[in-house]
């Protein structure tokens, strides 16, 4: 198949292009560098710098490749930047996944399959989160993907596009050739890790009063190429619709940073922080829809090979991707 990847040197991107390719697909990447790293793209694919905020670019570059499919990575992503710039992530997540959606319906593509996010959930009434979980996002970030979500229900019902949005927390881990490297970095296993690395002197827990095992958060992770097999399988003709992504278990921040201490053999110390505001105790995603619809089955489900697949792409590449 012929796919059309938008933030494929993102992380989550540059791992789905490289499991794409490795499948035999044919893809094109499109990205604008502002996030992804050039290098990050892996050399089999066509590349395509470009941001589809320009409407006439986007339309352009799909018509080019001529795809049969979208899969739709590209985004702003940082919940506390959205606080404080709702615009950016408005008018990138909303109007510029617009032109892009345009330009697939327009160029006759059949399938569309989006990145979306589980911040859409909001602070959820129940743990494990399922796709009946009603949807109240906290932050402009997830209010930006589920305004995308509706605008594709639409587009399926008057356009006949065929759709599917996965919906997951924490990507995690590595490939042996592509890994996690964000300008700015907020995830918690990177930050652990750079203190192993001796690239920062101590990691952070925000609250440790939470109602949970060890009183810190708990969390969903999920190995990236588990998530990059899920969009694979979403190619399929006949699955549409929404679906959450993750391993039924959660970690706590402690575990997590426990995790990284036996995995690397270091000693990380952490400093105790207030709670952050919006911080939900625990959030788990229930994945039964993907298993039972998709056959989709994590290969990576356990916390230590999710770390160890990061540890061992981050001691390969300490300063990150080189652009």
């Amino acid at each position: 198949m012929k796919i059309f990847v938008t933030g494929g040197a993102g992380y989550i991107g540059s791992v789905f292009v490289e499991e794409a390719l490795n499948a035999g697909h044919q893809v094109t990447v499109y990205d604008n560098l502002t996030e992804g790293h050039r290098s990050a793209v892996d050399p089999r694919a066509a590349f395509v710098q470009g941001d589809f905020n320009d409407r006439e670019h986007i339309f352009g570059a799909v018509k080019s490749a001529t795809p049969e499919a979208v899969v739709h990575f590209a985004a702003n992503a940082l919940v506390g930047e959205s606080m404080v710039n709702p615009s950016k992530y408005f008018r990138n997540n909303v109007a510029g996944g617009l032109n892009l959606i345009d330009a697939a319906q327009q160029n006759g593509v059949k399938k569309f399959v989006f990145s979306s996010t589980c911040a859409t959930f909001g602070t959820p009434d129940r743990v494990p989160i399922d796709e009946a979980t009603t949807q109240k996002p906290v932050n402009p970030y997830g209010e930006s993907k589920l305004m995308f979500e509706k605008i594709l229900q639409w587009y399926h019902q008057i356009h006949g596009l065929e759709f599917v949005a996965f919906r997951y927390f924490n990507a995690a881990g590595a490939s042996e050739r592509f890994g996690e490297h964000h300008r700015v970095e907020s995830h918690l296993i990177p930050n652990v890790l750079k203190v192993a690395l001796g690239q920062a002197t101590e990691c952070q827990i925000f609250g440790t009063d939470y109602p949970t095992a060890d009183g810190t958060c708990v969390r969903d992770y999920i190995h990236i190429v588990d998530i990059a097999q899920a969009h694979l399988l979403a190619l399929k003709p006949g699955p549409t619709g929404f679906f959450n992504l993750g391993n039924g278990d959660g970690y706590s921040v402690r575990e997590v940073i426990q995790m990284c201490e036996k995995v690397t053999g270091k000693s990380i110390p952490a400093i105790e922080k207030p709670r952050r505001p919006g911080d939900p105790p625990r959030l788990v995603a229930a994945a039964n829809k993907a298993f039972t619809e998709l056959g989709w089955k994590p290969k990576y489900p356990k916390l230590e090979d999710i770390v160890r697949t990061a540890w061992n792409w981050h001691v390969k590449n300490p300063g990150g991707y080189r652009d």
